[in-house]
């Protein structure tokens, strides 16, 4: 039982960090959420599966 507790606490506690996260950042956006941005992700250049942005076209490089 007190595993299950610790383990509800650690999970609200980031729960709770990626809210104030969020809550803090303007427009509620994370920065920096494309893969096209990694270069360890993205070797060959490609766009963003999900946006269609080149690396070059992000605007958080």
């Amino acid at each position: 039982m007190k595993l299950v507790l610790i383990t509800l606490a650690l999970l609200g506690l980031g729960v709770a960090g990626i809210a104030i996260k969020i809550w803090a950042k303007k427009d509620g956006k994370f920065a920096g959420t494309c893969a096209s941005q990694n270069p360890h992700l993205n070797k060959e250049g490609e766009p963003c599966g999900y946006c269609g942005k080149t690396a070059d076209q992000c605007e958080n490089r």
